[in-house]
């Protein structure tokens, strides 16, 4: 779940690891974006797209944003849980962490800075050096696969990134769906190759073990693929399809 398509990646992660799973994916059109609205609202909001998807009574939720898990998860998980695991989405601060060099965080203006941003810098990387990057309009234009606003808001954050940054978490699941364009604006010459975090893969992974199965990428490719729209039952958005991981949804959604 969530309002756009960045639970693209976290989606398409699912897919790789069980190529046999059924797939639900709940989108929020007719509220987004989730943003800009109070944490009331948004909570509201995310309730209503996860009660969309647990009517199709899954095996676990993926809260494939992060701004909904920062604000919404506790409701989920008290309304859900335990019937239905929910599993959130923290941006990778710990792993980057570990790397020991300096990183900066790109999210989006409403987490850059956020007690919870913080939390996690101050619990996971204290004594390594973190710039906190605010990507004004880049999560809006993945959204709407606008490449000329994609590029200028990946050109804007890149300025604000240290010359001697050697890693970058991805804190917003947007995007990871332009992962290598950030990767080609970052990089220094002269410098290692930038290492990239995102938490699609460790989230599909935490997904599976909440309900005790175990990956297997060989499996025969028979999993389907729902999506509902503000609960109601559609189609992939049309900027999915601009990217990798939307085009590997679409072929599922081809096999139904």
């Amino acid at each position: 779940m969530d309002s756009g398509i960045g639970l693209l990646a976290a989606t398409a992660a699912v897919r790789r690891l069980r190529p046999d799973a059924d797939l639900v994916l709940s989108l929020d059109p007719d509220g987004m974006p989730w943003g800009p609205r109070t944490p009331e609202d948004l909570t509201g909001r995310a309730l209503a797209v996860a009660e969309a998807a647990a009517a199709h009574r899954p095996d676990a939720l993926i809260v494939g944003c992060n701004t909904a898990t920062v604000h919404a998860l506790p409701a989920l998980r008290a309304r859900l849980e335990p019937e239905l695991p929910v599993i959130g989405t923290v941006p990778a601060i710990k792993p980057a962490a570990a790397g020991g060099g300096p990183f900066a965080i790109w999210a989006t203006p409403a987490t850059t800075g956020s007690a919870y941003q913080r939390g996690l810098i101050r619990d996971h990387a204290d004594g390594v050096t973190v710039t906190e990057v605010p990507c004004w309009g880049l999560a809006e234009a993945v959204e709407h696969a606008d490449e000329a606003a994609i590029d200028a808001a990946v050109t804007a954050a890149a300025a604000l990134t240290p010359a001697d940054t050697t890693t970058v978490v991805l804190g917003c699941t947007h995007y990871e769906l332009v992962a290598e364009r950030i990767r080609a604006a970052v990089q220094r010459p002269g410098l290692p190759p930038l290492v990239l975090h995102g938490s699609a893969g460790a989230v599909a992974a935490q997904a599976l073990r909440r309900i005790g199965e175990q990956p297997a990428p060989g499996t025969e490719a028979t999993g389907t693929l729902t999506v509902l729209l503000s609960g109601r039952e559609g189609g992939l958005p049309a900027a999915a399809l601009a990217y990798a991981e939307g085009q590997l949804l679409r072929a599922v959604a081809s096999a139904r």
